[in-house]
């Protein structure tokens, strides 16, 4: 089937995704917006591509969809276990050694990127279940999927989703029905989820912890470093941050300090 972006257009669109999002878009995923904006354009009942490209720039609802649409949005529960391992054998001791120096007892964690919630649920069950009394948490769970932030809002998944939850707590943290699991309420109020787009400052401070898991590798240099750069100014002076284990800071000018636990890789924020 031929193309249906002339080059001309395909720089157009993915100038402005870029430029509104920081995701690229090259010749080698290129058949990826192509397919998405062929179904963007059959449910719009559109068939001119120059008319969808003024849509989108002047009604701003129909351009988070468009953003929607072409974000890929894999996830499931536990993904990358050993990053979860050293977030309870190492990382929550930390922090909650440094709390004690304070007094301040909630610790805060972002889920960036979450997509349809596993990943920020996964968390919620974990410090509901390790983190000693009397320290809370709170999770923010953001990405720029309306669509994603809906299902995490609802908290429900098909059985086919649910694979990896322990079995202990798929029972503590969830109820069975005909057709999946229905998070319960303590579980979805320790989550907020909330759009945001990477792009932009999240406005947010002092985080304990953020993960931003496989979501830099949409993003060209330039996008990673102003990303990154972002991520430390909504930290805590001593936080940790986790990203994908294919995602490397390296070579990176940033002041995350690489850190090698007996579990995962990740970075640290360390600041007097």
């Amino acid at each position: 089937m031929a193309d249906l972006l002339t080059d001309f257009q395909f720089n157009e669109f993915r100038k402005i995704i870029y430029d509104s999002s920081g995701i690229t878009f090259s010749e080698t995923n290129r058949s990826i917006l192509d397919s998405r904006m062929k179904e963007r354009l059959r449910l719009k009942g559109m068939t001119d591509v120059q008319e969808y490209y003024k849509l989108i720039t002047s009604d701003q609802d129909e351009f988070k969809t468009f953003l929607d649409s072409i974000t890929t949005n894999l996830t499931r529960f536990f993904r990358n276990q050993p990053h979860f391992d050293a977030l309870i054998n190492y990382v929550i001791p930390h922090v909650i050694e440094l709390k004690k120096t304070t007094g301040d007892r909630k610790i805060r964690i972002w889920s960036a990127g979450c997509s349809t919630g596993e990943e920020p649920y996964t968390i919620a069950m974990l410090l509901k279940d390790k983190l000693p009394a009397p320290y809370t948490f709170e999770i923010t769970a953001s990405d720029i999927s309306l669509k994603s932030l809906m299902v995490g809002q609802q908290g429900f998944y098909p059985e086919s989703r649910i694979t990896g939850i322990p079995q202990n707590y798929l029972a503590a943290y969830f109820t069975k029905t005909e057709s999946g699991y229905q998070a319960k309420p303590d579980l979805m109020k320790t989550i907020k989820f909330d759009y945001h787009n990477l792009r932009f400052d999240m406005g947010a401070r002092n985080f304990d912890v953020v993960f931003c898991r496989n979501v830099l590798i949409y993003f060209d240099e330039a996008a990673q470093k102003a990303t990154i750069d972002r991520f430390w100014t909504s930290m805590a002076k001593h936080s940790y941050l986790f990203i994908g284990h294919s995602e490397s800071l390296f070579g990176m000018d940033t002041k995350f300090e690489f850190l090698k636990t007996p579990w995962a890789c990740l970075y640290q924020k360390n600041e007097k």
